[in-house]
């Protein structure tokens, strides 16, 4: 393959829906955490969802919602030692130079498997604002109230913590039951005004979102807010501008208008979960990733990718290797595509088919910035200060002070160094070229001699990974 991107987005779902951390001792799975993330980062990997809400509850203290069973094995229950995940992987994906994204379920409320509701969860307190279905809780969307509720849980999440991102995944209405309706009968009658139900439930859906984007801006205007639906927006049976394919669909089944969010600006990515094969009868992945690349709006469209299921499966032009490869060659050359997700990250990590071994060694070799998002925070930061080279008892220092910065966004969080040879062209397009980016202010060379005359560049990168100009320093090592 080419040159791979200087900015992409290169991400990894962590997940407590299916229990793995479920009455986990605390040493054990910040144990597992943590090989996890050493894992990743060789692999490139360079931003972290981490889901702290399952169901209304929290994986963090929270004075809004119940301590999840999902972490403690019983829902209202305090970890014990005490701990706070959500700070524990913020601190640890930075100090790997890693986003950490605070990844929620909006509207569940109560999975099947939970039997025991905690007396201040939100259900207990109004039960009428919630719809069962099929043996969930839901909160149900037509209700003004839970938006206003969601909308305050991520607020606090995002108030409290220094998370890089926000984000929720692909439950909106529930994925629907053969058979059995929507029992929304009574906030329909409240709210309806006569509307569509269908369109009723959509506009439900984009209010959320719009609400909740904004209210996110409000708090902290840096943290990206994104979603991760279900990977067909609408098959061409029934709307002319759909994909080839046949399957559940985002509008018509979980009344979610994904490219109503992109097109309205109200994501800052978009992450359509296209989990299925090339070559899928109902859902074929290339037709789908050529569909979404075509509707990316405005916004970076990144691509979920399922590890086990590209493993899996033969490249259809050659059967001797796996689907890897392919997903990659389409997800980097097709329009509009800035990145990809993968499901989920044990996976990678357990390496099957040599998925994580291709990551490090080929796909993600060289390191990567965040895309820009201009629309966020167009402006760079200032140029790193006093550059220099300090000689040490244990050898040189390439140190720097950071910019003067006039506002939260204006400030240095990161640094991008640069190394070439002494008279090679200064290319900081190529990043083959990047020794490392830090939140440090300094980088220890090693010298040998005194014989190789290298050239060093220093850039800052803002919260939104804005790249200032260059600085230069040249030394002989």
């Amino acid at each position: 393959m080419a040159q791979n991107p200087k900015r992409e987005f290169r991400g990894a779902w962590i997940q407590s829906v299916n229990g793995q951390f479920q009455g986990v001792s605390r040493d054990k799975m910040q144990q597992t955490l943590a090989y996890q993330l050493d894992e990743l980062q060789k692999d490139g990997i360079n931003a972290i969802f981490f889901q702290v809400r399952v169901e209304g509850d929290a994986l963090y203290p929270s004075e809004l919602e119940p301590w999840s069973r999902y972490l403690t094995g019983q829902q209202g229950l305090p970890p014990n030692p005490y701990w706070d995940p959500l700070q524990w992987m913020i601190e640890q994906c930075h100090a790997r130079g890693m986003e950490l994204h605070a990844w929620i379920n909006p509207y569940r409320a109560k999975t099947k498997g939970t039997t025991l509701m905690a007396s201040n969860h939100p259900y207990m307190r109004n039960p009428q604002l919630f719809m069962d279905y099929d043996g969930l809780y839901l909160f149900d969307p037509g209700r003004p109230e839970n938006r206003e509720w969601i909308c305050r849980v991520a607020c606090d999440i995002v108030r409290r913590y220094d998370v890089d991102g926000f984000h929720i995944d692909d439950y909106f209405y529930p994925y629907p039951v053969a058979g059995l309706p929507i029992p929304d009968d009574m906030s329909y009658s409240m709210y309806g005004q006569g509307m569509n139900r269908g369109d009723w439930r959509r506009q439900n859906v984009n209010l959320f979102v719009k609400q909740l984007h904004e209210s996110l801006r409000a708090v902290k205007p840096w943290v990206k807010f994104g979603v991760a639906p279900f990977g067909i927006y609408r098959n061409q049976k029934n709307d002319p501008a759909g994909s080839i394919t046949n399957g559940l669909q985002n509008y018509d089944d979980l009344y979610a208008d994904v490219l109503e969010w992109v097109n309205q600006g109200w994501v800052d990515y978009n992450i359509p979960q296209i989990y299925w094969e090339i070559g899928n009868k109902a859902a074929d992945y290339e037709i789908l990733i050529r569909w979404w690349s075509e509707h990316a709006g405005n916004r970076p469209l990144f691509i979920g990718q399922d590890v086990q299921r590209t493993v899996k499966f033969p490249d259809p032009e050659n059967p001797q290797i796996h689907q890897m490869y392919r997903k990659y060659q389409l997800q980097r050359t097709l329009p509009g595509i800035q990145g990809s997700c993968q499901w989920y990250a044990a996976a990678v990590v357990e390496n099957p088919g040599n998925y994580g071994t291709v990551l490090r060694q080929q796909l993600h070799n060289t390191p990567a910035l965040q895309p820009s998002m201009p629309w966020i925070d167009p402006k760079a930061p200032g140029k790193p200060r006093k550059v220099a080279i300090i000689w040490t008892a244990d050898g040189p220092i390439l140190c720097w002070t950071p910019p003067k910065a006039k506002t939260e966004m204006d400030v240095a969080t990161r640094y991008v160094v640069y190394r070439f040879f002494r008279g090679e062209k200064i290319n900081l397009d190529d990043p083959s070229h990047i020794l490392c980016i830090t939140d440090r202010t300094m980088l220890p060379l090693g010298y040998q001699g005194g014989h190789t005359s290298w050239t060093y560049v220093v850039t800052a990168l803002d919260r939104l990974q804005n790249e200032s100009k260059a600085v230069k320093k040249r030394v002989k090592l």
